[in-house]
Parts: structure tokens; C-alpha cells; sequence
């Protein structure tokens, strides 16, 4: 099992609702936590990651700031469409620190991976860091 979801790995943030040129959506991807994504504010936000190719799934571990409702859905579809639900969840508000939330699967494939922040605890919310866990599949020709 390795991180899935580094731009080291090849992933890629290919939509994000919101964007600021100083906190870039491809920031959760970079694997540090001091470097973020920021909401522009406004619900539902959402971020979709798209994957080298097909991986399979099986653990999720966000660092975030402010998020309440959250959906995670996956897409084995050549293209970014399709997705079906497969998480979701009302996370609990962490003060003054980051909400660290981790999310376990039965291998679950996936090319691509949708978040969508249905809500928030601020008016802003922020994605530090996106780790997940899986492996490449070998595709039949």
C-alpha cells in the first residue's frame, strides 16, 4: 500500500468549486500538512481527484479545518463521471487543531475520487492534507 493520492504518484486535482492562487487545490496533494486548499466560502464545495489509473482503495485520511458533512464517491469510469457514494459522514468540529478523519474500505476500486463539502463549521473550510491508501490494478487489455 502507498499514498495514491501524491501528484509524486501521478494524481491529479482535475476539479475543485473554489480556487485562491495562494492556497491551490493541489496543495492536498503535495503531502504536507503546513500546505493547504481554502474554500471560497459557500456550500457545497467539492474536489475531485483523478488517479494514474485504476487503484484499489482501501483507507482514507484527511486533514481538515471546519468541515461538517462530508461525501466520499468513486468513479471507475475512464472519465471523471458516475460516481457512487461510498462515504458520508457529519465529522466532529476540532477547536484551535486540525479534524484528522480516516475512513476504511473493503477494496474499493477507483480512478477517480470525489469529496463533496456539503457543509461547514465556518463560513471556510480547508483541506490539508489528502492520504490515500491503495495500489495500482493491473487493467485487461
Amino acid at each position: 500500500m502507498f499514498d495514491v493520492a501524491l501528484s509524486e504518484a501521478g494524481a491529479k486535482v482535475v476539479l475543485a468549486t473554489s480556487s485562491d492562487e495562494s492556497y491551490p487545490p493541489e496543495n492536498m496533494l503535495d503531502g504536507k500538512a503546513e500546505t493547504f486548499w481554502i474554500s471560497t466560502g459557500m456550500f457545497p464545495q467539492e474536489f475531485i481527484i483523478s488517479f494514474a489509473g485504476m487503484m484499489d482503495i482501501s483507507k482514507i485520511k484527511l486533514s481538515c479545518y471546519h468541515v461538517k458533512g462530508l461525501s466520499i464517491q468513486r468513479s471507475v469510469q475512464k472519465e471523471p463521471s458516475d460516481f457512487e457514494v461510498i462515504e458520508e459522514k457529519e465529522l466532529t468540529p476540532s477547536d484551535a487543531s486540525l479534524q484528522m478523519e480516516e475512513f476504511k474500505f473493503d477494496s474499493t476500486g477507483a480512478r477517480h475520487m470525489k469529496f463533496i463539502i456539503k457543509s461547514g463549521f465556518d463560513h471556510f473550510v480547508s483541506v490539508h492534507k489528502l492520504i490515500i491508501d491503495g495500489t495500482a490494478v493491473r487493467e485487461q487489455e
